[in-house]
């Protein structure tokens, strides 16, 4: 029941994050701010502080892929998320941007399997190579028999930028 429970929840976020894209997609225009960029990535909440080094490239200007290689508590987690972003019109380099993805962890024993969201505000300098961002990135965790939804993970991101 409780593996149902948490699917329901996963799928319930999912439809509500690309229906905000669906609805606010008409009236913002689309990101392009950079098309490479490198950093720091800090991933907190319940649970460890996991840090390490992470990319994002945009394909289209509203499409982009996030790779991650964290560290924390004695594991290592590699994740890949894709996201869809949008630009604030108001407010020149900032966005918004949701995305989904998967997330193996290894380490103490084990190997853990996620399904990570992903729902934040990205902040390109103008006239500077940096971007910073902020998102909330629940997660849904599959570990042998066990699975679980772990709702308060978010993300810090510095990078560096290449045009």
């Amino acid at each position: 029941m409780r593996k149902v429970n948490n699917l329901i929840r996963v799928v319930c976020i999912t439809l509500l994050c690309f229906s905000m894209v669906k609805v606010s997609a008409q009236t913002i225009e689309p990101s392009s701010n950079y098309r490479f960029g490198g950093g720091l990535l800090i991933d907190v909440g319940d649970g460890s502080t996991l840090v390490g080094p992470h990319v994002k490239y945009f394909f289209t200007p509203n499409h982009a892929g996030e790779g991650a290689v964290l560290f924390g508590s004695g594991a290592t987690y590699l994740q890949a998320i894709y996201n869809y972003n949008m630009n604030f019109a108001e407010v020149d380099g900032l966005g918004w941007y949701v995305g989904a993805g998967p997330s193996v962890g290894f380490g103490n024993s084990s190997t853990a399997f996620y399904i990570i969201g992903a729902l934040g505000l990205e902040y390109k300098v103008l006239n500077a190579p940096f971007a910073f961002s902020f998102d909330w990135r629940p997660r849904f965790l599959v570990v042998d028999s066990y699975t679980d939804f772990i709702a308060p993970r978010f993300g810090i991101g510095l990078r560096y930028t290449f045009n």
